[in-house]
């Protein structure tokens, strides 16, 4: 029999003709689930050439679990088709966590419906189906697909100028050539169900290890709002049980931090439906933590030398124009308002009228870096698809910075910046980050010149390097007009946040025609900076209250210290308690109403209250104070100079208890 050489892990091995990557790696089908032959990922099914080089995919891998999720939706379409014979076929594709699949079908999806697909899910599973690729003709595919409008559509995308599929479709027609994976019975070896898929998939069913279906809603076809609403399915799949277990134990975790219902619970903001999606009003209480967050950030920015600047809500459009957003960014933007006869936007960043405050009056070198900062308001046209709670809203304020100073002072500009942007994360109790470093591709969505963007990208690459954080690359995430670092922040429960971003910016000070009279007397093009530390004011509300699940440290609390009064009597007491706290800026309440002191202690417990202070006889006749903590925990006794010393104190070192 002829024998092939090949390249298994490394090393060289000589296999016979025919072979298939499975059989050389000895896979048993549910630790190595799949292969990468030369680069591409493979089923075990793929039979191997002269000269080929193949390594194992672990089914615990990033690129195995893609798999096991991708199979796993397969069988999902599969048993929804059983059930819905009228359901037509969207895109099935492998996402963060898990899996979904598009339907279009006569009625929206019921929780009943999901229990029964799961069920018809597991009997598929049980059943050990196959699944087997096989390649065929874009005419042969248009015949045997011609009751899935939506698969015939993804089918011409894949030949049309212009019309490249998303990740996501790639998924389905991704490859070099289209395949169909059939569904075959494990006995007989008929076809139970197909899909056009790019693959790989697992080699049967039975190697799906754990998998749950978790919610439903719709989607517009292709994300389009033009394209008709499917029902789409949502699902999850991990190599174990265990780890799915985990993962649904840490989904628990994260509802109960839920920003949108801890926001409604603390009574500190809301989206009244009056005002229109994604736009937040702030009540009293988070109106103060909002205050106290911005009040900080001013004055660490004061101290190193940012100077406030303030902006109009709206604009002519010829300032966009200029900027470049109406041509790039157009589509985030809220549409035009005609007033006295010109299109005014409301705007959706602060740089270009930064620029115009910069280029107001001349400048010289000796006033470089020039660092303005604003907590400007802008409004983006988010789709309601995306609008979610403080974290993706239409309507925010960003601490924004805009920074212009000399090529030879950028690199040194960078460094400070990021260590002043991590530094003040930290104080707001963040300690876990990474890098991630967007660059410009090849692609026709940047402007300005190579040259330009290579010299921004090599000062952002230094600063980060010398920051010591991982760097992750992120080509083509780059903004419109320039490269960028992006701060990711990791949370109490591990998930990450993208928080601050610093972009290098050539191509505005150009557009604006910015100058400075450098010291030998030319004029010269400044380097601009952009960077907003929270993000925005909402988003960065909304990442802390999940980080700390609501229970924010004493010196972000919107009432630091409740005042518990064993009876009625104890009131007037307590009330000089708090005079004594209130002049140490101190944020103090005294619970005078009708209810019982445990009711009382309760709800100081649910608002998430830092100190609570409880006074009876005992502890007036001792001028003290008993302490009850948010965690519980109680000390008695404690005398009012101690306790107003380890209130103020907590507050003022920003402690967390």
């Amino acid at each position: 029999m002829p024998e092939l050489r090949i390249t298994l892990g490394g090393s060289e091995r000589v296999v016979a003709a025919g072979t298939t990557v499975g059989e050389a790696l000895d896979a048993d089908g549910r630790t190595v689930i799949a292969a990468r032959v030369n680069g591409q990922a493979r089923d075990l099914a793929y039979v191997l050439n002269e000269g080929d080089a193949a390594e194992p995919i672990e089914v615990g891998s990033g690129e195995g679990l893609s798999i096991v999720r991708h199979s796993a939706a397969h069988v999902m379409a599969q048993a929804v088709q059983e059930l819905f014979p009228k359901a037509k076929l969207g895109i099935g594709p492998p996402v963060d966590n898990g899996f979904y699949y598009d339907f279009d079908v006569e009625q929206p999806f019921q929780p009943d419906d999901l229990k029964r697909i799961e069920k018809r899910m597991r009997e598929i599973v049980k059943q050990g189906q196959s699944f087997s690729r096989r390649v065929v003709t874009d005419s042969g595919a248009r015949e045997e697909l011609a009751g899935e409008p939506y698969k015939l559509e993804l089918i011409g995308l894949k030949g049309a100028a212009g019309s490249a599929p998303s990740d996501e479709e790639s998924v389905e027609v991704g490859g070099g050539e289209l395949t169909i994976y059939d569904n075959l019975d494990a006995k007989t070896g008929e076809l139970c169900w197909k899909d056009l898929c790019r693959g790989p998939h697992l080699p049967s069913t039975r190697a799906i290890p754990a998998f749950k279906l978790m919610r439903s809603g719709g989607a517009y076809w292709r994300g389009s709002e033009k394209n008709p609403q499917l029902q789409r399915i949502y699902g999850t799949a991990w190599e174990s049980r265990d780890r799915q277990d985990a993962y649904l134990k840490f989904l628990e975790e994260a509802e109960k931090r839920d920003h949108r219902k801890l926001g409604a619970e603390l009574d500190l903001f809301s989206f009244p439906s009056e005002i229109g999606s994604g736009l937040a009003v702030f009540h009293p209480k988070g109106g103060i933590v909002r205050r106290v967050m911005e009040d900080y950030s001013r004055g660490r920015h004061e101290q190193s030398g940012y100077e406030f600047v303030n902006t109009p809500h709206i604009t002519k459009g010829d300032l966009f124009n200029t900027s470049g957003h109406l041509g790039w960014y157009k589509d985030d933007m809220f549409p035009a308002m005609e007033v006295d006869g010109a299109e005014y936007y409301l705007k959706p960043m602060n740089c270009p009228m930064h620029n115009l405050i910069f280029r107001a009056r001349g400048r010289s070198y000796r006033e470089l870096p020039l660092r303005l900062f604003e907590f400007g308001t802008v409004y983006r046209f988010e789709k309601s698809g995306v609008v979610h709670g403080l974290t993706r809203v239409r309507g925010m304020t960003q601490d924004d910075s805009h920074i212009y100073c000399t090529k030879e002072q950028m690199v040194g500009e960078l460094k400070n910046l990021l260590t002043f942007v991590l530094d003040l994360l930290r104080d707001y109790g963040l300690s876990e980050f990474f890098l991630e470093l967007s660059t410009r591709d090849d692609s026709e969505k940047f402007i300005g010149a190579q040259e330009d963007w290579d010299e921004a990208t090599a000062a952002l690459q230094e600063a980060a390097d010398e920051s010591g954080l991982e760097l992750v690359a992120d080509p083509g995430g780059a903004a419109f007009y320039g490269p960028k670092i992006s701060v990711q922040a990791k949370d109490a429960i591990g998930r990450t946040w993208q928080l601050s971003t610093i972009q290098v910016d050539f191509n505005q000070p150009k557009r604006f025609g910015l100058e400075y009279q450098a010291a030998d007397g030319t004029r010269q093009q400044p380097v601009m900076i952009h960077r907003a530390l929270f993000g925005s004011i909402e988003r960065f509300f909304g990442v802390l209250l999940e980080h700390y699940a609501g229970a924010l440290p004493p010196w972000l609390s919107p009432v630091q210290v409740v005042g518990i009064p064993i009876s009625d009597d104890h009131v007037p007491y307590l009330e000089q308690v708090a005079v004594r706290l209130r002049e140490r800026g101190v944020r103090v309440e005294v619970d005078s109403s009708s209810d019982r002191m445990q009711k009382k202690i309760r709800n100081a417990q649910k608002q998430k209250i830092p100190f609570m202070l409880l006074a009876g006889d005992d502890d007036v006749s001792k001028n003290a104070v008993s302490f009850r903590y948010r965690s519980g925990e109680q000390n008695n006794g404690v005398s009012v100079d101690e306790a107003v010393e380890e209130i103020a104190k907590a507050v003022e070192q920003r402690v967390q208890i």
